[in-house]
């Protein structure tokens, strides 16, 4: 297990086959600043090169996935090359162990649609969900613009990215962005059982069933993540946007 990691995540192995990647910023609602990307970069680069390694949980610590980008160091990403939370997503989506995700409490922005890029996802039933771009001047991103509409269909997709109301994990599980609803505070439970149960399996047998499932699908996000990326930048320096952060950070 790699010992590099930063403080904001942790790492463990809580049994053989599986590597628990856990948010730890519990005072910032585990929201992700640019150390939070590069840690979350590093495990899932890691978990992919390690043999010992069959499956991988992400979940956030003190009750709280992730309340998304921080933006109190949001505004200063610099727009040159692929930005933190890209690099990162591009290494979830790309690491060919399974993914499970453990969901309670808030997801939020990119905190829901980093589910899109993981193959199983589990949130307890008080788990809110949102994806609050638009209220805040921005876009969607994460290749929602292209997966959510295949997951929730058109309407739905639009009702969630455009109003970007908050909703909850039974909404979540008819959107398709999780597999079901469970008991609050059992979502890393029934997460690692599920994690247990890959780990039981052929290993080439579930890696090529991942990829099977994925097979057309690549070109089009990344083509999706491009495009997004640079509407989304081109928004976050607009007056709307500019407006919507200083309100925030006013809170």
């Amino acid at each position: 297990m790699p010992e590099s990691a930063p403080s904001t995540i942790r790492l463990a192995d809580p049994e053989p086959g599986i590597r628990l990647v856990t948010i730890d910023r519990p005072e910032r609602r585990n929201a992700l600043d640019r150390a939070a990307y590069a840690g979350l970069t590093d495990a899932f680069r890691a978990a992919a090169g390690d043999e010992g390694v069959a499956a991988v949980v992400l979940t956030g610590a003190g009750g709280c996935f992730t309340a998304g980008n921080d933006l109190r160091d949001f505004q200063d990403v610099e727009t040159g090359g692929d930005s933190p939370g890209l690099t990162f997503l591009k290494a979830l989506r790309a690491c060919p162990k399974p993914v499970v995700a453990a969901v309670e409490g808030h997801a939020v922005g990119i905190g829901t649609t980093l589910l899109l890029h993981c193959d199983l996802a589990y949130a307890g039933v008080g788990a809110r969900f949102r994806l609050p771009f638009t209220a805040l001047g921005l876009s969607p991103e994460g290749g929602s613009s292209y997966l959510l509409p295949l997951t929730a269909g058109s309407k739905r997709a639009a009702e969630l990215l455009m109003l970007g109301e908050p909703f909850t994990a039974a909404d979540a599980v008819s959107a398709g962005l999780v597999n079901a609803a469970v008991p609050e505070g059992t979502a890393l439970e029934v997460a690692l059982a599920k994690a247990r149960s890959l780990a039981a399996l052929p290993r080439a047998a579930v890696a090529a069933t991942k990829r099977a499932l994925r097979r057309g699908q690549d070109e089009a996000v990344a083509r999706a993540l491009a495009e997004e990326t640079e509407v989304f930048h081109a928004l976050r320096r607009g007056p709307e946007a500019q407006a919507a952060f200083a309100a925030f950070l006013r809170r």
